[in-house]
């Protein structure tokens, strides 16, 4: 799936209809160059499960946890990671559950330790807006993609 979205307010509408189509669990891959709009895309997932709060990457702590209504998500930031060993000093491990949701920025910093993505979203910068390139890794990332192709003619029909 490719999207193009032409300012923040779409991204963040961008993430929040992808936010519906997880259902609160999986794990989601956030590639892009720094300012691409990884943590801005977070965002609008995290509205999904009804968090309005400031979404701050988790630069320097890894991870930064979200209890929303019984979801349990799991936004990490490993651009600052030095080894991927790291994250098993964290227990991170334990987060990456059948039923929580995680999204990793900069997974490629885990590479061999973090499990495979249901989803990968990279996100390119074109002029003021973004791209989104979105694709499956796992049949639960290809039923994710078939809900928000769904979730995303339902908003573009009204």
């Amino acid at each position: 799936m490719h999207l193009s979205l032409r300012d923040e307010a779409s991204q963040v509408a961008f993430g929040e209809a992808l936010g519906h189509a997880l259902e609160g669990r999986g794990c989601v891959f956030l590639q892009g160059e720094l300012g691409a709009g990884k943590t801005t895309l977070s965002r609008g997932i995290l509205r999904a499960y009804g968090y309005q709060g400031a979404v701050k990457s988790p630069t320097y702590t890894l991870v930064e946890p979200y209890e929303l209504g019984g979801t349990q998500v799991h936004h990490f930031d490993l651009y600052r990671l030095g080894d991927p060993e790291e994250l098993e000093f964290i227990g991170a491990r334990d987060l990456f559950t059948e039923d929580s949701l995680c999204l990793v920025e900069w997974p490629s910093r885990g590479e061999g330790w973090l499990p495979l993505a249901d989803l990968t979203v990279t996100l390119s910068v074109v002029g003021t807006g973004r791209e989104a390139n979105v694709v499956a890794g796992t049949p639960h990332g290809d039923h994710v993609l078939s809900r928000l192709n769904g979730i995303l003619a339902e908003k573009d029909g009204c």
